[in-house]
Protein backbone atom coordinates (compact mmCIF):
# COMPACT_ATOMS: atom_id res chain seq x y z
CA UNK A 1 0.00 0.00 0.00
CA UNK A 2 1.33 3.10 -1.01
CA UNK A 3 0.82 6.32 1.13
CA UNK A 4 3.50 8.41 -0.29
CA UNK A 5 2.71 11.97 -1.45
CA UNK A 6 5.12 14.87 -2.84
CA UNK A 7 4.67 18.28 -1.85
CA UNK A 8 6.95 20.19 -4.30
CA UNK A 9 10.12 19.17 -3.56
CA UNK A 10 9.03 17.43 -0.63
CA UNK A 11 8.17 13.80 0.29
CA UNK A 12 5.78 12.44 2.92
CA UNK A 13 5.34 9.08 3.96
CA UNK A 14 1.74 9.75 4.24
CA UNK A 15 -0.73 12.56 3.38
CA UNK A 16 -0.92 13.62 6.90
CA UNK A 17 0.07 17.24 8.12
CA UNK A 18 -0.16 18.93 11.60
CA UNK A 19 -1.03 22.53 11.22
CA UNK A 20 0.86 25.11 12.50
CA UNK A 21 -0.20 26.48 15.75
CA UNK A 22 -1.21 23.25 16.91
CA UNK A 23 1.91 21.03 17.19
CA UNK A 24 4.50 23.38 19.00
CA UNK A 25 7.93 24.88 17.81
CA UNK A 26 9.88 21.82 17.85
CA UNK A 27 9.57 18.25 19.59
CA UNK A 28 7.40 19.75 22.99
CA UNK A 29 4.75 16.99 21.89
CA UNK A 30 6.92 14.60 22.45
CA UNK A 31 5.95 11.19 24.59
CA UNK A 32 2.32 12.64 23.45
CA UNK A 33 2.15 12.21 19.50
CA UNK A 34 3.43 9.29 17.80
CA UNK A 35 5.58 10.82 15.46
CA UNK A 36 6.37 7.73 12.97
CA UNK A 37 2.16 8.51 12.27
CA UNK A 38 2.48 11.82 10.92
CA UNK A 39 3.65 12.88 7.27
CA UNK A 40 5.31 16.34 8.49
CA UNK A 41 4.44 18.57 11.23
CA UNK A 42 4.10 22.41 10.70
CA UNK A 43 5.65 24.62 12.95
CA UNK A 44 3.94 27.42 15.04
CA UNK A 45 4.65 30.84 12.83
CA UNK A 46 7.74 32.07 12.75
CA UNK A 47 7.75 36.06 12.62
CA UNK A 48 10.91 37.99 11.61
CA UNK A 49 11.29 39.71 14.95
CA UNK A 50 9.90 38.30 18.38
CA UNK A 51 6.03 39.14 18.99
CA UNK A 52 3.99 39.93 21.71
CA UNK A 53 0.82 38.16 20.25
CA UNK A 54 -2.42 39.85 21.62
CA UNK A 55 -3.39 40.78 25.28
CA UNK A 56 -5.64 37.74 26.50
CA UNK A 57 -7.70 36.05 26.94
CA UNK A 58 -6.88 34.33 23.46
CA UNK A 59 -8.67 30.69 23.24
CA UNK A 60 -12.94 30.41 23.62
CA UNK A 61 -14.16 27.04 23.50
CA UNK A 62 -17.61 27.37 21.50
CA UNK A 63 -19.96 24.88 21.81
CA UNK A 64 -18.35 22.47 18.79
CA UNK A 65 -15.03 24.69 18.16
CA UNK A 66 -12.73 27.22 19.16
CA UNK A 67 -12.19 30.61 18.50
CA UNK A 68 -8.37 32.24 18.90
CA UNK A 69 -6.66 34.91 18.88
CA UNK A 70 -2.75 34.09 19.81
CA UNK A 71 -1.64 36.63 17.20
CA UNK A 72 1.69 35.11 15.99
CA UNK A 73 3.37 35.12 19.48
CA UNK A 74 6.96 34.25 19.65
CA UNK A 75 10.43 34.43 19.79
CA UNK A 76 11.72 35.47 16.22
CA UNK A 77 13.29 33.89 13.71
CA UNK A 78 16.63 34.54 14.70
CA UNK A 79 15.86 32.68 18.11
CA UNK A 80 14.01 30.34 16.18
CA UNK A 81 16.63 28.89 14.32
CA UNK A 82 19.12 28.94 17.17
CA UNK A 83 16.95 27.29 20.16
CA UNK A 84 14.36 25.22 18.32
CA UNK A 85 15.34 24.14 14.49
CA UNK A 86 18.09 21.90 15.76
CA UNK A 87 15.81 19.93 17.94
CA UNK A 88 13.06 19.81 15.19
CA UNK A 89 15.70 18.67 12.94
CA UNK A 90 15.68 15.32 14.95
CA UNK A 91 11.99 14.63 15.14
CA UNK A 92 11.12 10.99 13.29
CA UNK A 93 8.96 13.29 10.71
CA UNK A 94 9.34 15.86 8.11
CA UNK A 95 8.74 19.24 9.09
CA UNK A 96 7.63 22.35 7.48
CA UNK A 97 8.09 25.81 8.41
CA UNK A 98 5.65 28.88 8.75
CA UNK A 99 6.63 32.35 8.28
CA UNK A 100 4.04 35.44 8.83
CA UNK A 101 5.32 39.08 8.11
CA UNK A 102 4.12 42.26 8.59
CA UNK A 103 4.82 43.24 5.34
CA UNK A 104 6.53 41.88 2.29
CA UNK A 105 9.86 42.83 3.18
CA UNK A 106 9.90 41.02 6.15
CA UNK A 107 8.92 38.07 4.15
CA UNK A 108 11.50 38.27 1.93
CA UNK A 109 14.11 38.78 4.76
CA UNK A 110 12.97 35.44 6.62
CA UNK A 111 12.90 33.33 3.28
CA UNK A 112 16.41 34.38 2.63
CA UNK A 113 17.80 33.10 5.82
CA UNK A 114 15.63 29.82 5.60
CA UNK A 115 17.36 29.21 2.60
CA UNK A 116 20.57 29.18 4.01
CA UNK A 117 19.33 26.66 6.30
CA UNK A 118 20.00 23.21 4.53
CA UNK A 119 17.37 21.73 7.39
CA UNK A 120 14.30 23.72 6.12
CA UNK A 121 12.95 22.03 3.04
CA UNK A 122 9.58 23.98 3.05
CA UNK A 123 8.40 27.45 4.01
CA UNK A 124 4.88 27.61 4.64
CA UNK A 125 3.75 31.09 4.10
CA UNK A 126 0.71 32.25 6.35
CA UNK A 127 -0.97 34.75 4.35
CA UNK A 128 -4.00 34.17 6.14
CA UNK A 129 -3.57 34.81 9.72
CA UNK A 130 -6.94 36.66 11.03
CA UNK A 131 -4.99 37.92 14.33
CA UNK A 132 -3.18 40.61 13.36
CA UNK A 133 -3.89 43.96 12.87
CA UNK A 134 -4.09 44.46 8.88
CA UNK A 135 -6.91 46.32 6.74
CA UNK A 136 -6.64 43.56 4.56
CA UNK A 137 -5.53 40.07 4.65
CA UNK A 138 -2.70 39.33 1.90
CA UNK A 139 -4.73 36.44 0.44
CA UNK A 140 -8.25 38.54 0.44
CA UNK A 141 -6.49 40.46 -2.54
CA UNK A 142 -5.78 38.43 -5.92
CA UNK A 143 -3.17 40.86 -6.96
CA UNK A 144 -1.17 40.63 -3.20
CA UNK A 145 -1.16 37.00 -3.17
CA UNK A 146 0.36 36.86 -6.35
CA UNK A 147 2.80 40.13 -5.76
CA UNK A 148 3.74 38.53 -2.69
CA UNK A 149 4.39 35.11 -3.77
CA UNK A 150 6.25 36.38 -7.08
CA UNK A 151 8.28 38.14 -5.25
CA UNK A 152 9.57 35.15 -2.59
CA UNK A 153 9.74 32.48 -5.47
CA UNK A 154 12.34 33.96 -7.31
CA UNK A 155 14.34 34.38 -3.56
CA UNK A 156 14.52 30.34 -2.74
CA UNK A 157 14.21 26.90 -4.08
CA UNK A 158 12.68 25.38 -1.53
CA UNK A 159 9.26 24.15 -1.79
CA UNK A 160 6.98 27.14 -1.00
CA UNK A 161 2.85 26.43 0.00
CA UNK A 162 0.75 29.46 0.17
CA UNK A 163 -1.62 29.13 3.55
CA UNK A 164 -4.83 31.10 2.58
CA UNK A 165 -7.77 32.37 3.75
CA UNK A 166 -11.35 30.91 3.57
CA UNK A 167 -12.75 34.56 3.93
CA UNK A 168 -12.68 35.78 0.56
CA UNK A 169 -15.88 35.64 -1.95
CA UNK A 170 -14.01 33.54 -4.34
CA UNK A 171 -10.95 31.46 -3.44
CA UNK A 172 -10.45 29.76 -6.41
CA UNK A 173 -9.26 33.03 -7.82
CA UNK A 174 -6.58 33.54 -5.03
CA UNK A 175 -5.79 29.89 -5.12
CA UNK A 176 -5.07 30.22 -9.34
CA UNK A 177 -3.28 33.56 -8.19
CA UNK A 178 -0.80 31.78 -6.10
CA UNK A 179 -0.05 28.74 -8.52
CA UNK A 180 0.63 31.25 -11.34
CA UNK A 181 3.13 33.04 -9.04
CA UNK A 182 5.11 29.91 -8.62
CA UNK A 183 3.75 28.13 -5.16
CA UNK A 184 4.54 24.83 -5.09
CA UNK A 185 1.25 23.86 -2.68
CA UNK A 186 -2.09 25.71 -1.43
CA UNK A 187 -2.90 25.06 2.07
CA UNK A 188 -6.82 25.80 2.33
CA UNK A 189 -8.30 26.44 4.70
CA UNK A 190 -7.38 29.01 7.72
CA UNK A 191 -9.90 29.43 10.28
CA UNK A 192 -12.85 31.19 9.62
CA UNK A 193 -13.54 34.86 11.47
CA UNK A 194 -15.65 34.48 15.16
CA UNK A 195 -16.64 36.07 17.73
CA UNK A 196 -18.42 35.42 21.28
CA UNK A 197 -20.03 37.70 23.61
CA UNK A 198 -20.22 37.86 27.18
CA UNK A 199 -24.04 38.64 27.96
CA UNK A 200 -23.22 39.71 31.72
CA UNK A 201 -20.94 42.25 30.83
CA UNK A 202 -21.60 42.72 27.25
CA UNK A 203 -17.70 42.84 25.91
CA UNK A 204 -15.86 40.12 23.97
CA UNK A 205 -14.57 37.25 25.46
CA UNK A 206 -11.49 37.58 23.62
CA UNK A 207 -9.35 40.22 24.57
CA UNK A 208 -8.80 40.86 20.51
CA UNK A 209 -12.53 41.29 20.26
CA UNK A 210 -12.75 38.59 17.56
CA UNK A 211 -10.15 35.35 16.43
CA UNK A 212 -9.78 32.68 14.19
CA UNK A 213 -12.61 29.85 14.48
CA UNK A 214 -11.73 26.37 13.80
CA UNK A 215 -13.35 22.52 14.84
CA UNK A 216 -15.73 20.26 13.49
CA UNK A 217 -18.40 22.64 12.62
CA UNK A 218 -16.70 24.56 9.89
CA UNK A 219 -15.49 20.98 7.95
CA UNK A 220 -18.86 21.38 5.65
CA UNK A 221 -17.00 24.86 4.75
CA UNK A 222 -13.74 23.48 4.41
CA UNK A 223 -14.28 20.93 2.40
CA UNK A 224 -16.84 22.41 -0.07
CA UNK A 225 -13.29 24.84 -0.52
CA UNK A 226 -11.13 22.47 -1.20
CA UNK A 227 -13.12 20.64 -3.55
CA UNK A 228 -13.07 23.96 -5.17
CA UNK A 229 -9.22 24.55 -4.87
CA UNK A 230 -8.21 21.53 -6.13
CA UNK A 231 -10.56 21.58 -9.24
CA UNK A 232 -8.38 25.31 -10.11
CA UNK A 233 -5.15 24.49 -9.42
CA UNK A 234 -3.01 21.69 -10.66
CA UNK A 235 -0.79 21.92 -7.89
CA UNK A 236 -1.38 19.87 -4.47
CA UNK A 237 -3.55 20.63 -2.15
CA UNK A 238 -3.39 20.62 1.48
CA UNK A 239 -7.21 20.41 2.85
CA UNK A 240 -7.63 20.85 6.77
CA UNK A 241 -10.88 22.17 8.62
CA UNK A 242 -12.55 19.97 11.26
CA UNK A 243 -10.60 17.31 10.59
CA UNK A 244 -11.22 14.52 13.56
CA UNK A 245 -11.53 11.14 12.20
CA UNK A 246 -10.32 8.90 9.46
CA UNK A 247 -13.39 9.05 7.59
CA UNK A 248 -13.00 12.92 7.93
CA UNK A 249 -9.85 12.99 5.74
CA UNK A 250 -11.14 10.53 3.39
CA UNK A 251 -13.71 12.67 2.53
CA UNK A 252 -11.27 15.41 2.04
CA UNK A 253 -8.72 13.00 -0.10
CA UNK A 254 -11.75 12.11 -2.56
CA UNK A 255 -12.66 15.73 -2.84
CA UNK A 256 -9.43 16.94 -3.96
CA UNK A 257 -7.08 16.89 -1.29
CA UNK A 258 -3.02 15.58 -1.93
CA UNK A 259 -2.37 16.10 2.10
CA UNK A 260 -5.05 16.41 4.97
CA UNK A 261 -4.18 18.94 7.99
CA UNK A 262 -5.33 18.37 11.10
CA UNK A 263 -5.56 21.08 13.75
CA UNK A 264 -7.89 21.64 16.93
CA UNK A 265 -7.80 17.84 16.99
CA UNK A 266 -4.11 18.42 18.06
CA UNK A 267 -5.44 19.86 21.35
CA UNK A 268 -7.64 17.02 21.76
CA UNK A 269 -5.96 14.37 21.48
CA UNK A 270 -2.23 14.71 20.54
CA UNK A 271 -1.83 10.91 19.30
CA UNK A 272 -4.72 11.72 16.79
CA UNK A 273 -2.70 11.20 14.04
CA UNK A 274 -2.01 7.77 14.49
CA UNK A 275 -5.76 6.55 14.88
CA UNK A 276 -6.66 8.92 11.50
CA UNK A 277 -3.71 6.79 9.57
CA UNK A 278 -4.89 3.54 11.00
CA UNK A 279 -8.13 4.70 9.40
CA UNK A 280 -7.19 5.10 6.27
CA UNK A 281 -5.09 1.96 5.78
CA UNK A 282 -8.24 0.20 6.89
CA UNK A 283 -10.24 1.85 4.20
CA UNK A 284 -8.19 1.23 1.58
CA UNK A 285 -7.65 -2.12 2.28
CA UNK A 286 -11.08 -2.43 2.34
CA UNK A 287 -11.42 -0.96 -1.33
CA UNK A 288 -8.66 -3.06 -2.71
CA UNK A 289 -7.20 0.62 -3.27
CA UNK A 290 -2.69 0.06 -3.75
CA UNK A 291 -2.14 3.85 -3.96
CA UNK A 292 -3.37 6.95 -2.30
CA UNK A 293 -3.43 8.76 -5.06
CA UNK A 294 -6.39 6.57 -6.84
CA UNK A 295 -8.29 8.02 -3.92
CA UNK A 296 -7.68 11.98 -4.65
CA UNK A 297 -10.59 13.36 -6.47
CA UNK A 298 -12.24 10.88 -6.99
CA UNK A 299 -15.23 12.16 -5.87
CA UNK A 300 -18.25 11.50 -8.48
CA UNK A 301 -19.36 15.16 -8.99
Amino acid sequence: MNLKIKIGKLELRNPIVCASGTFGSSDELSGLADYASIGALTAKTITLKPCPGNQPPRIYETGCGVINSVGLEGKGLENFIAEDLPRLSKIKTEFILSIGGFSINEYKTMVKRLSQEKAVKAIELNLSCPNIKRKKIISQSRKDTYRAIKALRGLTKKTLIAKVTPEVTDIKKIAVAAQAAGADAISTVNTFFGLAVNIQTASPYLGNCYGGYSGRAIKPMALYRVWMVSKAVKIPVIGGGGIETASDALEFIIAGATAVSLGTVNFIDPSSSAKILKGIKSYLKKKKINDISQLRGSIND
